[in-house]
């Protein structure tokens, strides 16, 4: 009987050795150590074995059945090590592989980076500040007086008494200019947040890039030229620009720059309430006493400042009326960009 064994041993190796996958692996094991199998069958005729010799056939019985299960145990590890298959080489390397589908940016984070590429292309480098600010650099260095409506709190996040979610990106203007000598020639993007009502067209988390240039001899002129320049690269040489009378604490004098409506090419439409234009940025020449809160001399520096909202930018890019689609997260808009 202990050369059966042996033979029944010898033919599983053989067995277990040649098997390809691990369907027909576990074939081999329902065939040797199921409840049918030889092995099996094989440990049931032990009560017919003479009682003197039967603990020796036991031990053998055993020995083969573990050995067997130790050597499927091998097989399966293997074949699960090379994806199920019984060589790495079983698949054609030479096939195409499959094509996993593109990602894309957000469209925010597509126009913030165009709109951050071309003032780098004009020069300006790229600065960044906390999301989290003082009153101090958010509004006192700012020129805000105490008393300005937008210390209210139901424009402003308040986390405690003297800080604050940053309510606009003009604050890294204070840190640049506290910490490096002019002159300046920055562009800042980032999240701003204020304290309103969501809907349509305002929210109270939004993005904004602002810049800043600082040298001796800068005059509005190069404001309007910067500004017309920017405005021509990102929606074509065909809109045009005017500049308004306008006030800021931070700017003087202040202005707000319009262009002419891109949706209907300054002819007049309900976007543009039939004026021709739509509002795009607020901007400035950088007030004297802001310079004086960062330790510069007004005398001998000048410079200018403006700020624009990427949603706003955004919405006249890709002709998109409701805000709140940029935060939505639905695929369905998503993958229009």
């Amino acid at each position: 009987m202990i050369d059966r064994l042996q033979t029944l041993l010898k033919e599983a190796k053989e067995t277990i050795q040649a098997v390809g996958d691990l369907k027909a692996l576990e074939e081999i094991r329902v065939k040797y150590l199921g409840k049918s199998g030889l092995v099996t069958e094989f440990m049931k005729g032990l009560g017919q074995v003479p009682a003197e010799k039967r603990p020796e056939m036991g031990k053998a019985c055993n020995d083969v059945k573990n050995e067997i299960a130790g050597l499927l145990d091998a097989k399966k590890e293997a074949f699960e090590n090379q994806g199920g298959s019984a060589s790495p080489l079983d698949w054609d390397p030479t096939l195409p592989g499959r094509r996993l589908p593109w990602g894309k940016l957000h469209p925010l984070t597509a126009v913030q980076k165009e709109i951050c590429d071309i003032f780098k292309g004009f020069g300006f480098d790229l600065a960044q500040g906390p999301d989290v600010e003082s009153d101090y650099y958010n509004f006192l260095a700012l020129n805000f007086p105490p008393d300005h409506p937008a210390r209210d709190a139901q424009d402003t996040f308040y986390l405690k008494k003297d800080i604050l979610m940053r309510t606009h990106t003009s604050p890294i203007q204070i840190h640049v200019m506290e910490k490096l000598k002019p002159p300046h020639k920055f562009v800042a993007p980032g999240r701003v947040y204020r304290h309103e009502a969501i809907d349509a067209t305002h929210h109270h988390l939004f993005h904004q890039v602002e810049g800043f240039l600082v040298d001796e001899g800068v005059h509005f002129g190069h404001l309007k030229g910067i500004l017309d320049s920017f405005i021509k690269k990102f929606f074509g040489s065909h809109i045009k620009t005017r500049f308004r009378p306008s006030f800021f604490p931070f700017t003087e004098p202040s202005a707000e720059m319009d262009i002419s409506c891109v949706f209907c090419d300054g002819k007049g439409c309900r976007i543009c309430k039939q004026s021709g234009w739509v509002e795009m940025m607020g901007c400035g020449m950088i007030d004297p006493a802001v310079f004086k809160n960062c330790g510069i001399d007004s005398e001998k520096w000048s410079g200018f400042a403006f700020g624009m909202g990427v949603e706003r930018v955004a919405m006249f890019k890709y002709d998109i009326d409701d805000i709140r689609l940029f935060y939505q997260n639905d695929l369905r808009f998503l993958k229009q960009f």
